[in-house]
C-alpha cells in the first residue's frame, strides 16, 4: 500500500505532530508514505530529520505525484480542498469539533477520521454518512514522568478560543502563579499540575502529552475532552468558570496524593488508549477499507 499525505500548516500544533508520527510508523507496518507540506516549515524540518520521505508541497507536485499512490490523506483544511484535485481515493483528518462549511467539500472524501466521538458526531449532524466517518484518537509518546514540583503550567496560545483570560482569572482567585509555556512538552518534567482551558476541541492533544508525563490535567468539559479524562480518576473536567477551574487548582495542589494517583492513572490511560502504535493500526484500517 502507498499513501500521500498532505498538511499545509506553517506551525508545529497538534495534527502537524499526529501527521509526522503516522508518516514516521507507517513504513515499518508495511505502507509507503510520502509527505508533501510546505518547504521550510517546522513539519518539513523535523520530517527530514527523521528520515521522512517528504517534499514541498504544490497543487502541481500533488497532481504529478498522486497517480503513483493508493490514496491521499490530507491532515488539514487546505490540503483537504488540494486533495480534491487529486483523483485518487481520499481520507481526510478532521480534528475539530465545529460545524462544517462545505458539506459538499466533505462528501468528496471517501473517509473522514474524526480526532473524536465528539467530532464525528458534528459530521453526521451535518450530513456527512455515518459510514464514511471514522474515529481514531490522537497518540502521544509517553515521557518520562514529572518528579514533585509545585508549578502550575498552561499552554501559551493565543487562540481566543484556548481560554487564557479565564486560566489568568481563575490563578488570581486560586492566589497561584501559571505559567504560560510556547514548549509546554519540554516543561512538562518540572509541572504540578497542568491546565487546558479551552471553549472548543476536538479532542486535546496538549492534555494527552501532560498525561502521558503523569501530570494530573485540568481541563474543560467540551468537544473530545471527555473522551480523553475520566473526572476524578485521570484528570479533573470543570465548566469553563474561573471560579470552578480556581477550585480546581486548589483541591491538586492542597492534595499531592490525590495529585499523584490521578496522574500515574493517566499515564496509564495513554498506553493503553493513546499509544502511537493502536494509532497506526486503526489508520491502516480505515485505509483497508477505503481501499477493499
Amino acid at each position: 500500500m502507498r499513501t500521500l499525505h498532505l498538511d499545509s500548516g506553517r506551525e508545529m500544533r497538534g495534527g502537524q505532530w499526529q501527521a509526522l508520527r503516522l508518516v514516521e510508523a507507517l513504513p515499518g507496518e508495511g505502507v509507503a508514505a510520502t509527505l508533501l507540506c510546505r518547504a521550510g516549515s517546522p513539519l518539513f524540518r523535523r520530517a527530514s530529520a527523521a528520515g521522512v520521505d517528504v517534499r514541498p508541497l504544490s497543487l502541481a507536485r500533488l497532481l504529478i505525484l498522486a497517480r503513483r499512490y493508493d490514496l491521499v490523506h490530507a491532515h488539514d483544511a487546505r490540503s483537504h480542498t488540494l486533495a480534491l484535485a487529486a483523483g485518487r481515493p481520499l481520507v481526510v483528518a478532521r480534528r475539530v469539533s465545529f460545524p462544517i462549511r462545505s458539506l459538499w467539500k466533505y462528501r468528496r472524501a471517501a473517509c473522514l477520521i474524526a480526532v473524536s466521538r465528539a467530532a464525528a458526531d458534528v459530521l453526521i449532524a451535518a450530513g456527512v454518512p455515518a459510514a464514511r466517518v471514522a474515529v481514531v484518537y490522537d497518540a502521544v509518546p509517553l515521557l518520562d514522568p514529572a518528579g514533585p514540583h509545585e508549578r502550575v503550567l498552561a499552554p501559551a496560545l493565543a487562540d481566543a478560543m484556548k481560554g487564557a483570560d479565564l486560566v489568568r482569572e481563575a490563578a488570581r482567585l486560586a492566589a497561584v502563579q501559571v505559567d504560560f509555556a510556547d514548549d509546554f512538552a519540554a516543561a512538562l518534567g518540572t509541572a504540578a499540575v497542568f491546565l487546558y482551558i479551552t471553549r472548543s476541541e476536538g479532542l486535546g492533544s496538549g492534555a494527552l502529552l501532560a498525561m502521558s508525563a503523569a501530570v494530573p490535567v485540568i481541563a474543560s468539559a467540551v468537544g473530545g475532552l471527555p473522551e480523553v479524562i475520566v473526572d476524578g480518576e485521570t484528570g479533573l473536567l470543570v465548566p469553563n468558570s474561573p471560579p470552578a477551574i480556581a477550585a480546581a487548582l486548589r483541591r491538586l495542589l492542597d492534595d499531592p496524593a490525590l495529585a499523584r494517583a490521578m496522574g500515574a492513572s493517566a499515564r496509564h490511560s495513554v498506553e493503553m488508549r493513546f499509544s502511537i502504535p493502536r494509532m497506526v493500526r486503526d489508520t491502516i484500517g480505515v485505509y483497508r477499507k477505503v481501499l477493499a
